[in-house]
């Protein structure tokens, strides 16, 4: 239980602690962060890491404390979020379609289930729109390797939403975050950047529901 409530304080103050570790670690803090985008976007089992928060937490301190250059985040991280995906593709390729059929506590099926539905529904345009879905961003692009999506195709997609995605919250961050009410709120405009952005998956969510619903209610 304290692991857990230290892990919400460190999710709610990111800007305080990543100030400390600027000031700790110097240097070291640009890779810190490009591992922790990369293991995100990489790995079906971490999609739990911060990711828009954490990019817009970053472009904050850069504007704050001067210790960050928002350009070299801006460069770093779109490489590590680009990679990420890559790898998660070439995964998801070669493991093929039989990953549905895995049961395994990391790897949650109704996860894959959902990150599928989004496929039907947006197509090759799913890559760019996942990149601001908290765990569909995880999942995408290993779907996309298990559907045999192209290379090409995906490779188009993965660059474009990376460089977006990345530009967005770090330069957004670097903005906005040094506004006095920003500052004074940031556990809030945290809480609201995760609202916003599960706030699609939701309404996607409900809607799947009631449609499976209505042949139910159609036939009693």
């Amino acid at each position: 239980m304290e692991l857990f409530n230290k892990l919400i304080d460190i999710f709610l103050h990111l800007d305080k602690h990543l100030g400390d570790y600027t000031q700790d670690y110097g240097g070291w803090v640009y890779l810190i962060l490009f591992v922790i985008v990369f293991c995100e976007t990489g790995l079906v089992v971490t999609p739990f890491l911060p990711g828009d928060s954490l990019l817009f937490a970053a472009g904050a301190v850069a504007a704050a404390t001067g210790h960050l250059n928002p350009v070299w985040l801006f460069l770093l991280l779109s490489a590590a979020g680009i990679l990420g995906d890559t790898v998660n593709y070439w995964i998801g390729n070669y493991i093929g379609p039989k990953v549905f059929q895995i049961k395994s506590r990391f790897l949650k099926k109704e996860h894959l289930e959902r990150t599928h539905q989004f496929y039907e529904k947006h197509g090759g345009k799913t890559i760019i729109i996942a990149r601001f879905v908290p765990i569909i961003r995880t999942f995408a692009p290993f779907v996309a390797g298990v559907g045999s999506m192209t290379y090409s195709r995906f490779i188009a997609y993965n660059v474009g939403g990376g460089i977006a995605w990345v530009a967005i919250f770090i330069f957004g961050g670097y903005w906005f975050g040094n506004a006095q009410i920003v500052k004074k709120n940031f556990s809030l405009v945290i809480i609201a950047i995760v609202f916003i952005s599960i706030l699609p998956g939701v309404i996607e969510y409900i809607r799947h529901r009631r449609s499976a619903a209505r042949p139910d209610e159609a036939g009693g």
